[in-house]
């Protein structure tokens, strides 16, 4: 991937209003107006341990985008804002509610308030900080990766990439949020995001964070005591042929309210602490990239943020993992190729049966990205994902293997 579609991916996720991300622009008065987005469809081709094959078109990992922005300097601030809408590449199978409509997310609304001597200060929804970079620097962004759609009970428009493969979703997560300037290639962020209650399916007639079987963590908006806060550093640097960047960045939100699975109308059991750290390095030479990445964390889960982080009496789980990414850059062709492995890694705790032992999900990517245009680029990849299901509940774990083969296009604007 060259450059300038690095600043195009980077864009589809974080923001468009960036001039280095600019798409089509428009002077509006005071006011600059800027129009970009991302439009992708693959076929996909997925064959799991004792099921049958399943073939689908489809997003990839990053959703169709169409986003606005405007920025404008007053009262020596610059004011930015971007707003965007997400419309899914798969038909919803409900024909009581969809008859071949696709799901629809939005993913992005914010404003910022800055100065290029102070920093900014973000407020809205946008890509959650910890573990931001991990997914940015995934090459499966392009792609597909895990050909899952989507976590589990969310509207599923996109598949998982390397999510639950080495890394945490990042998600997006309603936020205020102070990015510093940048000082010769260090910066930093440090925020308060919307806190999150680990949830099961089951019906939580508390208000409260229910822990076991969870199908997904997201926010009854009852929060905790506090927000959660996350906060991550960077630093660029160029070294003769080499360019870089090593990044930190961190996560902690206190859960109140933890409930019982199965009694979750009588039996709680007060209050836990979440909390994660990663480190991740990306060196690139001469056409090769190199890309290394490790995070820890308590009470975390396993791919979707607090999703399964706690065991049937409120006990935080352990979670450890990363990934390893290696690139080329055919000189002359512009084509991309890829490997990476990654893993990650949920702990058994107290409170745990004794059939629980852990769980596990260990990913292979291997991909082709050919920029057709400046604008379309052609994907071809294989991903094998070997799992151990069953992360939170009560029985026997179950091994699974899945390999996907994608193929498909997809353009920025």
């Amino acid at each position: 991937m060259n450059k300038k579609l690095g600043l195009a991916v980077a864009g589809a996720l974080v923001a468009f209003s960036s001039a280095a991300n600019a798409g089509i622009t428009i002077p509006a008065g005071d006011w600059t107006l800027d129009v970009g987005g991302v439009v992708n469809a693959f076929y996909t081709n997925s064959k799991a341990t004792g099921s049958t094959t399943g073939s689908n078109i489809g997003t990839g990992l990053l959703p169709n985008v169409i986003a606005f922005s405007g920025s404008t300097r007053q009262n020596d601030l610059d004011i930015g804002f971007t707003i965007a809408m997400d419309p899914g590449g798969y038909t919803e199978t409900n024909l009581g509610t969809a008859l071949g409509q696709g799901a629809q997310e939005n993913r992005q609304a914010f404003l910022t308030v800055g100065d290029k001597s102070w920093g900014s200060v973000k407020f809205g929804k946008d890509l959650g900080i910890f573990a931001s970079d991990a997914i940015l620097n995934d090459m499966t962004l392009l792609g597909v990766g895990d050909g899952a759609k989507g976590i589990a009970g969310s509207s599923q428009t996109t598949t998982l990439g390397g999510i639950g493969g080495g890394y945490m979703y990042a998600d997006w997560k309603e936020q205020i949020a102070y990015t510093s300037p940048n000082w010769n290639g260090f910066q930093f962020t440090v925020g308060v995001t919307q806190a999150w209650d680990a949830v099961s399916s089951a019906t939580n007639s508390l208000g409260a964070a229910v822990i076991g079987q969870a199908s997904g963590a997201y926010s009854l908006r009852t929060g905790g005591a506090t927000p959660a806060f996350e906060g991550k550093a960077s630093y660029a640097f160029t070294a003769d042929q080499v360019t870089g960047k090593v990044w930190v960045s961190g996560f902690g939100q206190r859960m109140d309210g933890i409930a019982n699975t199965v009694s979750n109308t009588t039996t709680q059991y007060g209050s836990q602490t979440a909390n994660a750290g990663d480190i991740g390095v990306n060196l690139n030479t001469a056409g090769f990239g190199l890309t290394g990445y490790y995070y820890a964390g308590q009470g975390i889960g396993i791919l979707g943020m607090l999703n399964g982080g706690l065991s049937a009496t409120g006990q935080t789980r352990d979670s450890s993992g990363g990934y390893v990414q290696g690139t080329y850059t055919i000189p002359g062709v512009g084509t991309k190729l890829g490997v990476a492995w990654g893993e990650s890694n949920l702990s058994s705790a107290s409170g745990d049966a004794s059939s629980f032992g852990g769980s596990k999900n260990e990913r292979w990517t291997v991909g082709a990205y050919h920029p057709l245009t400046k604008s379309v680029n052609l994907v071809a990849e294989w991903n094998n994902l070997q799992s151990t299901a069953n992360a939170y509940a009560s029985t026997a774990k179950t091994e699974t293997t899945t390999n996907t083969v994608s193929l498909g296009a997809i353009l920025f604007f």
